[in-house]
């Protein structure tokens, strides 16, 4: 029961980030992601072994809920990057694509005949999956980009977790992925912001190139 209140609130903050028009404001749905993807974990993963449980518990509270949202801050107060996310599409427009792309993860998690626990876990983790490529390619900042690309993360650990307790090896290697390739996107986009621009912006790329 407390799994599935989780991973519902989950779900609103996918709802919350279509519509957020500052970068701080979706940096804090990242922590707060990061935090449910913990009490998720710490509920449903006490099966798996002691030092596994306990690295999951800790990539997830410190990793996604700490690290993750004080670096992409300090990034944006660093560089002086425009707080507003400037997006391709309108906030009312993206809380209606994201509501049909989620609606469309029920639909096809519904079809699968699961259980009401795992519907509810294999949407939000469908649905946070195609809400941050949604977000990667409907917003202009490349730091909105790596945000998009986060919350998308999320949904790939949240799709994990719902075989972790079976297949603990798996959890263990798409964490291990995650941080890998965090670590080498964050380096190599974060050293773009600093050395191109102050507000560097994918259209400020186009007229340059022309």
């Amino acid at each position: 029961m407390m799994t599935t209140l989780l991973t519902i609130i989950f779900i609103i903050t996918l709802f919350y980030s279509a519509i957020s028009g500052r970068l701080f404001t979706l940096i804090n749905l990242l922590m707060i992601q990061g935090f449910l993807l913990f009490g998720v974990a710490l509920i449903e993963l006490n099966e798996m072994n002691i030092i596994n449980f306990i690295f999951i518990l800790l990539e997830t509270l410190i990793f996604k809920a700490m690290v993750v949202p004080y670096y992409l801050k300090r990034t944006i107060r660093q560089n002086n990057i425009k707080r507003e996310v400037e997006p391709y599409i309108s906030g009312f427009n993206s809380l209606i694509i994201v509501s049909v792309l989620i609606i469309l993860s029920f639909m096809l998690t519904f079809s699968l005949n699961e259980s009401f626990q795992k519907i509810v876990y294999f949407t939000a983790a469908f649905s946070a999956i195609i809400t941050g490529l949604f977000l990667m390619i409907s917003r202009k900042k490349i730091i909105t980009h790596i945000i998009g690309y986060v919350i998308l993360e999320n949904g790939i650990v949240l799709l994990a977790f719902s075989v972790g307790n079976e297949m603990p090896m798996i959890v263990n290697a798409g964490i291990l992925l995650d941080i890998l390739v965090s670590v080498l996107l964050f380096g190599f986009f974060l050293s773009r912001i600093r050395y191109i621009s102050k507000d560097f912006e994918i259209t400020k790329l186009s007229k340059l190139k022309d």
